[in-house]
């Protein structure tokens, strides 16, 4: 048997597969199909396989190619079963990948002989961008497409109709039954175009949302509508699945694949679930054993009213991430709104007081910069314009809360900001009329200018000021004459270099200036001798002006040499950012 899984990559509120993210479905779904039928032959091909073979250069969305695009027409051609991933329930923007749409991947498999199962979030639909309602349009396209599509879990479904030929497209499975599907189908990863040095895998440890499982989810959340209990994940299962990936390459990992890294484990309560210290330092501290020289250990979304109102046991929690994480790491708090009336309304996750508790604790006990030039462990947070009850005094209320923040001197990784989605299932679909996205254009587009200027770019200020070294940023694409990277992690700063580089290489790069959401920097050392005018006025205490002086002066013979040009400060800062070569 020939197998084409087709990755279009998934984006929801509890979980990420746009690369260099691997998700959790492709390899599970190669898993059950490996314990169904071991000697199957299974291709992982990517959604920018098919774009560059049935489009060409004009088609691929992402800048860099990947291995299998001459194979994959030729496996589409001879695969007994096509199975396509996708589903864009939180659509962001992407650096060199984008998500695909239904309608997008049935043009290339349409007219394949295969039997074609859609899975992942998107029998839900998908979505284009914010401020959308999710038509029926897709889901009927998907109807006339795909033989079958998995509305419960995709690798239940595979392991039932491969080795049992039984069809229930609505069947879920346990952390049980998962267990092998996971490991059985790590080796995937062999297959992913940012193996092994860029690939970071995303590591499921709960589904479901505790806090809907008390009061209700929030209106727009996917994944109560989808999962209507909160399962565990034990770990001894986690930590297996990590040691073995490690054991096949890989070096980076996102434990990212729940709704609240503070509430695994925890103990259920009507609003906000008990934390349970002990249960995470047990797994990252079993990660680390069996996967002593990683690189990336991060994490992903957090409950603030978690936090809040367990400060003691949430504290030992965010200690236990710094000590056995890596720097960088962000718990992206799902704030969404700092009106009351909004937060009543939506049945959001907590108040301004509790957010703005949760960020002063994980600043106090992340805030210090790591080896790699970032800090250990900041929040996040994530903003929702468009929902029911906003007003005009909404986006004011929020912002105030934003700029007190950064008033009070805290730091904040990103605050992301996004149009609600309304998808079936969810509250908001019941109420489609109030939804503001439309009637508040105008409040919407002017307050996401308000917060980018007047709160993301002192804050990111602050976060990497000018002379901050950090360590390897990986080039990624070009653009316009520019080098554009970034680190591996949960939510990495994207680094804009004025110049183009060489890819696919880690760089350790200069902070030399700022935007509202990235940053510009220069690689180090700088080789004085060789280095563009435009790069090298960047260097601190150069400038254009004393660019003309260097440049009449080259070649210098040493370094002592070129530091007489500048004063003692300068100097100082750099000796150790630049190199001497001869031309």
């Amino acid at each position: 048997m020939i197998v084409a899984i087709i990755d279009g990559y998934t984006d929801e509120p509890a979980g990420l597969g746009v690369p260099p993210y691997l998700g959790i479905y492709p390899r599970y779904a190669y898993g059950a199909i490996k314990k169904a039928k071991k000697d199957a032959s299974i291709f992982y091909l990517t959604i920018d396989d098919l774009r560059f073979v049935f489009e060409g250069e004009r088609g691929i969305k992402t800048k860099n190619k990947t291995p299998n695009v001459s194979k994959a027409k030729r496996i589409l051609e001879k695969s007994d079963l096509i199975i396509y991933i996708g589903g864009l329930h939180t659509p962001g923007k992407y650096l060199s990948a984008v998500p695909s749409q239904v309608e997008e991947v049935a043009k290339f498999i349409k007219n394949a002989k295969g039997i074609k199962i859609l899975g992942g979030p998107a029998f839900m639909g998908s979505a284009h961008g914010g401020g959308e309602v999710i038509s029926s349009k897709e889901l009927k396209l998907a109807e006339q497409i795909f033989d079958y599509i998995a509305y419960g879990d995709l690798e239940a479904f595979l392991y039932d109709f491969l080795a049992k030929k039984e069809v229930n497209p609505f069947r879920f499975r346990n952390y049980e039954e998962l267990r092998d599907y996971a490991l059985l189908g790590a080796e995937v990863v062999k297959q992913f175009p940012d193996y092994p040095d860029f690939v970071i895998v995303e590591i499921e440890t709960q589904r479901g949302c505790p806090k809907a499982m008390g009061i209700g989810g929030c209106s727009f959340c996917t994944e109560p509508v989808r999962y209507k209990k909160v399962e565990d994940r034990p770990i001894k299962d986690i930590i297996a699945e990590v040691k073995l990936l490690y054991e096949l390459g890989v070096k980076h990992f996102r434990i990212g694949r729940q709704s609240c890294i503070f509430s695994y484990m925890a103990k259920p309560n009507e609003r906000v679930p008990i934390p349970n210290a002990e249960a995470l330092e047990k797994l990252f501290r079993g990660i680390r054993e069996v996967a002593p020289n990683l690189k990336t250990l991060h994490v992903d979304n957090a409950n603030p009213a978690v936090i809040a109102n367990y400060p003691e046991e949430s504290i030992r929690i965010a200690k236990a991430l710094v000590k056995y994480g890596t720097p960088g790491n962000i718990v992206a708090f799902g704030m969404e709104s700092a009106d009351p009336k909004v937060i009543r309304k939506n049945n959001l996750n907590a108040t301004p007081d509790e957010v703005y508790k949760a960020v002063k604790i994980l600043n106090d006990v992340g805030a210090k910069r790591g080896y790699n030039g970032m800090p250990w462990l900041l929040p996040g947070i994530n903003v929702i314009f468009g929902l029911p009850g906003e007003t005009k005094e909404s986006f004011e209320i929020t912002f105030q809360f934003l700029k007190k923040i950064l008033d009070d001197g805290l730091l904040v990784r990103r605050i992301n900001i996004r149009q609600v989605v309304v998808f079936p299932g969810t509250p908001l679909w019941h109420i489609m009329d109030k939804v503001k996205t439309e009637k508040h254009k105008k409040f919407i587009a002017h307050y996401k200018y308000k917060i980018r200027h007047e709160i993301d770019y002192p804050m990111l200020k602050r976060l990497v000021p000018v002379g901050t070294i950090l360590r390897d940023v990986r080039a990624e694409v070009y653009d316009n004459g520019l080098t554009y990277g970034r680190q591996i992690g949960s939510y990495p700063l994207i680094v804009g270099i004025p110049k183009q580089i060489e890819l696919n290489r880690f760089y350790d790069v200069l902070i030399v200036g700022h935007g509202f959401r990235s940053i510009t920097g220069i690689p180090i050392p700088v080789n004085i001798n060789k280095e563009s005018s435009k790069v090298l006025s960047y260097l601190p205490g150069v400038g254009k002006k004393r660019v003309v002086r260097i440049l009449a002066k080259r070649p210098f013979k040493n370094k002592e040499e070129f530091l007489k040009l500048f004063e003692a400060k300068e100097r100082e800062i750099l000796k150790d950012i630049i190199s001497l070569e001869m031309q």
